[in-house]
C-alpha cells in the first residue's frame, strides 16, 4: 500500500514552530486588553483559530464569550468587545455599525479590531469615514502559515484565486511574500529558485526585496530547503477540473476537507451523530490509503480488518500477565485504530454509493476522452446531456471549461448553443458566471482561424489566398487543436501504454488520474528538477504565453548539502488540489526527494468554480 520513503530522502523541517509563533502574538495581541472580552471572529477563521488556539487557551487570557460576526445586531454585554476577521469592507461597515449604535445609547466600551493576515489601508478608511476610527484601536495578526500535515502548509486564502485570477487585486501577494520571509528566516534561506507565472514572478520579487532589507537574518544560515518553485494556478487549470480519484482526493470532492478535517455524517459513522476527523499523517490507516487510488483501497481495508481482528484473537491463550499486558499496552492503540478504520470503511460506501448514483464511470471516460482529444463530438453531446438533465450546475460548468480549455476554446457555433442551454437549464442568473469564465481565460470562444495546425498553415501557403480562404473554411469545422495538445505532446501528459494501466504498483504519476494523464504542474516540476533550469523547455514555457514570467535563481547552490537539495518547497498560488499533492509525493518516492507544499489554499473543481460563480449557491 503505501510506499515508504527511501531510506536517503530527507527529514522534513518541523512545522510545529509555526503553530506555536501564532498562537504566542495572537495571545500577547488579546493581552494587550487587559481585563474580561468578549472575541467576535469572522466565520473564515474559526476553523484555522481552532487549529492554533482552542476555546480553553482564549478562555485562560480572560475571553468571556464567542461570538460570530454576522450581519445581526450584537448582543455581548461586555466593556470590551475584540474583533477577529479578515481585512474586508462588509467586516469594516459591521464593527463601524456596532460602535455607533453604543454612541446613540450612550454606551462607551473598548473595541480592538485584529486583522488576520494583515491590515489594509482601505479598511482604515471606511472606520474613519464611519466616524469611528479613532474609537477603536486597530492591530495585525500575522497568521499566514498553518500546518495542515507533516508536509503541506496551508495560507487558508481561499479567495486569493478570484481577487487574482479574476479581479486581477494584488494585495495578497505581500503575505505570501511574508510567508515566505518568516519560512526562510526560521529555515535558512532557499538555494534555488524557479518560477512561473506573473503572479509567482511578483510574488519572488517582492520576497526578494524583503530578504535585501533584512539580509542579517538569514546570513550564516545552513539552508534546509534546497529548491523552491513558484507556480501560478493558471499555468495548469486542467487538473484542477478533473475529477480526483486518489482517496484523499476524493473524500475532499465529496465530503469537503476544511482547514485539514472533515465533518463525515450519520450514513459514514453509522449512527445518529456527525463526526469530524482530523486527516493527517497521524491517523494510522489514513496515512497509508490517501494517496492510493480509489481502486486499492477497499482490498487495503479489508486486510487492516483481518489482521485487527488476530491481534484481538491473541487475547484467547493469554495468562493473566499477558493480559494485563496487552490491556496496558496495546488494546486502546487497537480500539483506535478499529474505529478509524470503520470510519474509512464508512466513507468508502458513501463515496461509492454517491459515484454509482453519478454514473462516475461514464463522466470518467468523457474527462479521459477530452484530454487525449477524441470523440470531441461525443463529450460535447454528454455533456449537453449532463446540463438538460440538470445534474448540477457547478458540475455542468466545470465540463464545459474542461471542454474548452482542452479544445483552446469553444468554436462560436458550439459556444452559444452550450451557453444557451446552460442558461435554460439553471437560469439566467449565471450570466455573469460566463462572462467571469471567459475573463479568467477558462470558458473561451475560438476568434476565426485560432485553431489552424502548423500542417494547414504550410498548405495555406501553397494555394491562392482564395483557396486558402476555403481551406481554412474546411478546416475550422473539425475539432481544434490547442496550446494544451501542443504542450501535452511536448511533456508526454498522456502516457502510452500497452495493456492495462497497473494501479496497483503505478510506474508514474499519471496514476492519480487512473493512467490517462500526468498533471501538467508536477510534470512542470519534474522536468526543472531534472535539468536545474528552465533550459529545454522553451517550447513550453512559449506555449504557456510565459516567456518573460519563467525565472530561475540558483546564486546559493554552493552553500547547501546533498541532503537539503533533495528537500523541495512548491509554492501554488491560487490552490493546490489533492491529486497533485499525492502525485509529487509518488515522484518524492521514486527519485529520493521530499516535497513541501505551501498553497494559498486547498481547491478542487468545484471550489474553482463556485469561485468564479456570480450565483452563491
Amino acid at each position: 500500500m503505501a510506499l515508504p520513503h527511501r531510506p536517503d530522502a530527507p527529514e522534513l523541517p518541523d512545522f510545529s514552530m509555526l503553530k506555536r509563533l501564532a498562537r504566542d502574538q495572537l495571545i500577547y495581541l488579546l493581552e494587550q486588553l487587559p481585563g474580561k472580552k468578549d472575541l467576535f471572529i469572522e466565520a473564515d477563521l474559526m476553523s484555522p483559530l481552532d487549529r492554533i488556539a482552542n476555546v480553553s487557551i482564549l478562555k485562560q487570557h480572560e475571553v468571556d464569550k464567542l461570538y460570530k460576526v454576522e450581519n445581526k445586531p450584537a448582543l455581548s454585554s461586555s466593556e470590551q468587545l475584540c474583533f477577529l476577521v479578515r481585512p474586508r469592507i462588509k467586516n469594516m461597515r459591521y464593527i463601524a455599525n456596532l460602535v455607533n449604535a453604543d454612541k446613540s445609547a450612550g454606551r462607551t466600551r473598548k473595541y480592538k479590531v485584529i486583522f488576520s493576515p494583515q491590515k489594509f489601508y482601505a479598511c482604515e478608511m471606511v472606520l474613519e469615514e464611519e466616524g469611528v476610527y479613532g474609537d477603536v484601536s486597530c492591530d495585525e495578526w500575522a497568521f499566514s502559515l498553518l500546518p495542515l500535515d507533516v508536509d503541506l502548509l496551508s495560507m487558508e486564502l481561499p479567495e486569493f484565486f478570484r481577487d487574482y485570477f479574476l479581479e486581477g487585486d494584488q494585495r495578497w501577494i505581500n503575505t505570501v511574500a511574508q510567508a515566505l520571509h518568516l519560512l526562510s528566516t526560521l529555515y535558512g534561506p532557499f538555494v534555488n529558485c524557479y518560477g512561473l507565472g506573473r503572479c509567482a514572478k511578483m510574488s519572488y520579487e517582492l520576497w526578494r526585496r524583503l530578504e535585501e532589507e533584512e539580509d542579517g537574518e538569514t546570513k550564516g544560515r545552513r539552508p534546509e530547503i534546497g529548491h523552491v518553485f513558484f507556480l501560478d494556478r493558471d499555468m495548469d487549470f486542467v487538473t484542477a477540473l478533473c475529477s480526483q480519484v486518489v482517496y484523499e482526493g476524493l473524500v475532499d470532492d465529496t465530503f469537503r476537507i476544511k482547514c485539514g478535517s472533515v465533518d463525515f455524517g450519520p450514513e459514514v459513522t453509522c449512527s445518529d451523530k456527525s463526526l469530524k476527523v482530523l486527516l493527517n499523517a497521524e491517523d494510522k490507516v489514513f496515512s497509508e490509503i490517501r494517496n492510493e487510488h480509489f481502486s486499492n483501497v477497499f482490498g487495503f481495508l479489508s486486510q487492516k480488518a483481518r489482521n485487527l481482528q488476530a491481534q484481538y484473537d491473541r487475547r484467547r491463550g493469554m495468562d493473566i500477565k499477558q493480559m494485563r499486558n496487552f490491556v496496558s499496552q496495546e488494546l486502546k492503540g487497537l480500539k483506535q485504530e478499529h474505529r478509524l478504520l470503520s470510519l474509512h470503511i464508512g466513507a468508502c460506501e458513501s463515496i461509492m454509493k454517491k459515484k454509482t448514483k453519478q454514473d462516475f464511470q461514464e463522466l470518467i471516460k468523457t474527462e479521459h476522452a477530452l484530454l487525449e482529444g477524441f470523440n470531441i463530438r461525443e463529450s460535447t453531446s454528454y455533456i449537453e446531456e449532463h446540463i438538460d438533465r440538470q445534474v448540477s450546475p457547478i458540475e455542468s460548468l466545470r465540463l464545459l471549461c474542461l471542454l474548452s480549455i482542452t479544445e483552446n476554446g469553444l468554436i462560436p457555433k458550439d459556444y452559444r448553443s452550450l451557453k444557451t442551454q446552460y442558461l435554460q437549464s439553471y437560469g439566467p442568473e449565471h450570466l455573469l458566471t460566463f462572462s467571469n469564465l471567459r475573463r479568467a481565460g477558462l470558458l473561451t470562444e475560438q476568434a476565426p482561424g485560432d485553431a489552424l495546425t502548423a500542417v494547414e498553415s504550410k498548405v495555406s501557403k501553397l494555394v491562392m489566398d482564395k483557396a486558402a480562404g476555403k481551406i481554412t473554411d474546411a478546416f475550422s469545422s473539425l475539432a481544434k487543436r490547442s496550446n494544451f495538445r501542443a504542450i501535452s505532446k511536448k511533456l508526454n501528459l498522456i502516457p502510452r501504454v500497452d495493456g492495462e494501466y497497473d494501479l496497483k504498483v503505478p510506474r508514474d504519476m499519471a496514476y492519480v488520474f487512473s493512467g490517462a494523464y500526468v498533471p501538467l504542474s508536477c510534470r512542470i516540476i519534474e522536468q526543472v528538477l531534472e535539468r536545474r533550469s528552465w533550459q529545454g523547455l522553451d517550447e513550453v514555457v512559449r506555449l504557456l504565453s510565459c516567456s518573460e514570467l519563467a525565472f530561475t535563481d540558483t546564486t546559493r547552490e554552493d552553500k547547501a548539502s546533498s541532503e537539503s537539495l533533495r528537500l523541495i518547497l512548491v509554492v501554488f498560488l491560487g490552490g493546490c488540489t489533492y491529486s497533485e499533492i499525492s502525485a509529487l509525493r509518488f515522484l518524492g518516492r521514486e527519485k529520493g526527494y521530499r516535497f513541501i507544499f505551501l498553497t494559498t489554499a486547498v481547491t478542487n473543481s468545484a471550489r474553482l468554480m463556485e469561485a468564479m460563480s456570480e450565483v452563491k449557491a
